[in-house]
Formats: structure tokens, sequence, C-alpha cells
């Protein structure tokens, strides 16, 4: 079956016109999916019932189930979807006093195998579907919506490298901002990544105005090989070049991510190389205190040494901001929720 979530309306188009269906039929299901957000087919009320049943038979409304929702003290809730095949990916959502963000998955597991992150200890499983991803973003929406809330952004930091899933994550995309459907505004979108540099330069390429944000973690190649195994394939320098060249291509300022590790990429010299090295360019720091994760053996840094890092950062002027840990007792970090219900799984 078509996952319908997945479907633009040109896409819907081809479908009813196989079915003998004018091209009119394909605007009022994609109203119907993305702006008055039906999850029924009892729902579209200007359609034949014969029409309704030939989609129920051919497209699939629903991709995600939610198995479980915690809610931290901060107010950061996680959520655990199970997929159509039992695989399972999670999204966050992190309330601000003006913002509701949604952290989405763009892949079940993932290949970058960061030495923080606990995504890449299951490895990849496989790609989500455009369809799977619009799915966590209207589903968290629909919650928000009961109490007359909505998602104001969306940033692609969760499960997986969202440059290896590229196809999918640009459909997605484009389903989320189109202005027939969700529209949401492409510059609150966010896609952060470990630095694959041919999908950052075809990405530039997309005519798309989303905020890129890499995962740098390392002020140099060497400390990165130890973080990131994906360094191994790319080198800073290239990485860096394609971002500077995204960055002027699309008129967005680039975020930089950099998970604060104790005793591997958290001295003051780092500090001052991490500030030599972005000195100039029209961006922005994002230190992370590492979130913990069970089984990993690292440590996050003293308060005293994260106050030092970013003190030095802002005496370069590199414009700074300090993640403030949310979520630490829901397992809010990358994978770790998925991780927990697939071990506790295996071992009932």
């Amino acid at each position: 079956m078509i996952a319908i979530h997945g479907c633009t309306e040109e896409d819907l188009k081809k479908s009813l016109g196989e079915m003998g269906q004018p091209p009119f039929r394909a605007q009022q299901i994609f109203s119907w999916i993305f702006q008055k957000r039906a999850t029924t087919w009892a729902a579209m009320t200007n359609l034949s019932s014969h029409l309704r049943t030939t989609l129920s038979q051919q497209f699939r409304l629903s991709s995600l189930k939610c198995v479980r929702s915690v809610r931290s003290d901060d107010e950061t809730i996680k959520y655990l979807w199970e997929l159509h095949d039992g695989a399972l990916v999670e999204s966050v959502l992190i309330q601000a006093p003006e913002r509701r963000t949604i952290c989405v998955s763009s892949q079940v597991g993932c290949n970058a195998k960061c030495a923080f992150c606990a995504s890449g200890k299951q490895g990849l499983i496989r790609n989500l579907s455009a369809a799977e991803i619009v799915e966590q973003f209207l589903l968290i929406d629909a919650e928000l919506a009961k109490n007359g809330e909505k998602l104001s952004h969306v940033v692609f930091m969760g499960m997986g490298e969202p440059l290896d899933n590229y196809d999918e994550v640009v459909k997605a995309i484009r389903l989320i901002t189109d202005p027939k459907g969700i529209n949401l505004s492409q510059r609150r979108i966010t896609l952060s990544t470990v630095g694959v540099v041919e999908g950052i330069r075809k990405l530039m390429l997309e005519e798309l105005k989303i905020n890129l944000a890499l995962s740098l973690h390392a002020p140099n190649q060497q400390i990165r090989k130890k973080i990131i195994p994906y360094a191994r394939k790319y080198e800073l320098s290239d990485v860096l070049a394609a971002i500077s060249d995204y960055s002027r291509a699309t008129k967005r300022d680039i975020t930089y991510e950099y998970t604060l590790i104790s005793g591997i990429n958290d001295r003051e010299e780092d500090a001052i190389e991490l500030a030599k090295l972005i000195k100039g360019q029209q961006c922005s720091v994002n230190l992370i205190p590492y979130n913990p994760v069970f089984g990993l053996r690292l440590k996050r840094p003293e308060k005293e040494e994260i106050e030092r890092f970013e003190e030095i950062l802002a005496e370069a002027k590199i414009p700074t901001t300090r993640r403030y840990t949310k979520g630490t007792k829901i397992a809010a970090a990358c994978g770790q929720l998925a991780l927990y219900e697939k071990n506790a799984t295996v071992h009932k």
C-alpha cells in the first residue's frame, strides 16, 4: 500500500489518474490530509463512498503507532513510535516559551556511529520514508492542537544522518513546507549533519532556504576522527568548504554543534583552536554538554570547564549558545529510548 503522508499533490494526481479520477480529486485529498488533518477516509465528506473505499484499499492512512510517550520535568516530551514493520524510532517535542520544536528521526538506527550517540549503537537498520517523517510532525502537532498550540519549528536531529536518506528527507521537507498543505516556513527547519560533503553540495542546489547545522564536535581532524567515524571519510577542510558554500548560496548562517565531552574536546586549547577555525564566518556555536548514555563510558565536563569553554569563544566574539540539558530523565538523547525499549523486549 502507498503511505499517503508521503504523497505530493502531483503523486496523488498520477495515482488517481490511473483510477480514472479527475485532477481536482487530488487537490481535495491533499487538502484533507495536510490542511484539515483528516485521520479517517470517512471524514472526507466531499468524496463519494465508492472512492473512499477504493482509496482505503490503495493508500495507508497511518504509518506510526505511539508505543510510549514520556514527559520530563522541563516539559520535554519524547515519543516512541512503532513503524508498520515493527521498527522503533523517536521524536522529541521541545517546549520553550515562544516555540514548539519537534526533533524528528530520519532513519532507524544510524551509520555515523558518533561516540556519544545511542542511535549508532544498533547500526543502520533502514531509512524512513517521507511519510514516516511527515507523520511524526502531524501526530505531535495534533496533540498540541488540543491545547490550541501548534508546532513552530522542525529539526532533523533525531535518529539517523539525514543526508544519508537524502531523497526522502528532501521530499518530507517539501511536504512540510508546501503552501497548499502544512505550509511551515522553510526558515523554521534545521537539518543537522555530521558532514556528508556530497549531500551538502546537492542540498545547496535544491533552492531550499532551510538552516544547516554541522555536528562539528572537535576543533581539528585528529580529535574529530575519535568522536565521529565519518570523519575518516570526509576531511574537515572539505566539510567546512562545503558548509561555507552552502551558507553563501542560501544566505543562511551556519550553526556548529559542539558536544563537550570531558577529557576529549573540552580543554581551553580546544576552545582556542575552535575559535580560530571558524572566526570570521557567519555562524554560531551551540555548545552541548554531553548527555549521558547508558553503556557509554563518557563523562560530562564540570560546570566550570563548560563555562570557561564558552567564555573563550565569547572573548573571540564567536556567537555562542549553550544548550541546557533537556529530557535527561526521559532518555531524550538521540536513540536512547528506542535502544532501551529494544533491549527490554529482547530480555523479556
